[in-house]
C-alpha cells in the first residue's frame, strides 16, 4: 500500500512539473526593433527588400509564389523578447534567400501565421515563447519589383 502511494505521489509530481514548463506565451514583438538589435548587424541582405502587412512597395513584375519560414531558437536563459527577436531574424534571413533561389529581389506582405493564426501589421510579428524554447512562423511573397 505504501509503494502504490509513493507511486501515485511520483506521478502527480512529475505531471504538475510538466505542467509548469509548457508554457507557450505568444507576444506580439517590434519589427523595428528586431531588425535594428545589435545582434541582427550584418545578417540581411540589404539587396532583398522587405515589406511587412500592408507596407506599400514598388510595382509588381514578377510575382514568384508565397513561402513560409518556421524558425524556432533556444530560449534557456533569454528573455522571451530576446529570443523572439533572434527567431524572427533567422525566419528573415530564410525568407530572403529564398528571394534569391527564386530570382526575386523582395519580399512582400510578410506576415506572421504562428499555430496558423495570420497577424499581419507593418510594425509587429507575432511570437510563441516557452521555458526552452521560442519560435516564429512567417509567410511573405516572393516577387521582383520594379525599380
Amino acid at each position: 500500500m505504501k509503494q502504490t502511494i509513493t507511486i501515485a505521489l511520483l506521478v502527480s509530481m512529475i505531471a504538475v512539473s510538466g505542467a509548469v514548463y509548457a508554457r507557450n506565451t505568444i507576444h506580439q514583438v517590434s519589427i523595428e526593433g528586431a531588425l535594428n538589435h545589435p545582434r541582427a548587424e550584418g545578417k540581411l541582405d540589404p539587396a532583398i527588400q522587405m515589406f511587412f502587412g500592408d507596407q506599400p512597395h514598388p510595382a509588381v513584375e514578377k510575382a514568384h509564389g508565397t513561402w513560409t519560414s518556421n524558425k524556432k531558437t533556444n530560449a534557456v536563459g533569454k528573455s522571451d523578447e530576446f529570443a523572439c527577436q533572434w527567431a524572427f531574424i533567422s525566419a528573415m534571413m530564410s525568407l530572403q534567400q529564398r528571394a534569391v533561389r527564386e530570382g526575386g529581389n523582395a519580399v512582400i506582405n510578410i506576415r506572421s501565421y504562428y499555430y496558423k493564426n495570420d497577424f499581419s501589421s507593418p510594425t509587429e510579428f507575432e511570437c510563441g515563447a516557452g521555458a526552452v524554447v521560442a519560435g516564429v512562423t512567417m509567410v511573405g511573397d516572393v516577387v521582383t519589383l520594379a525599380e
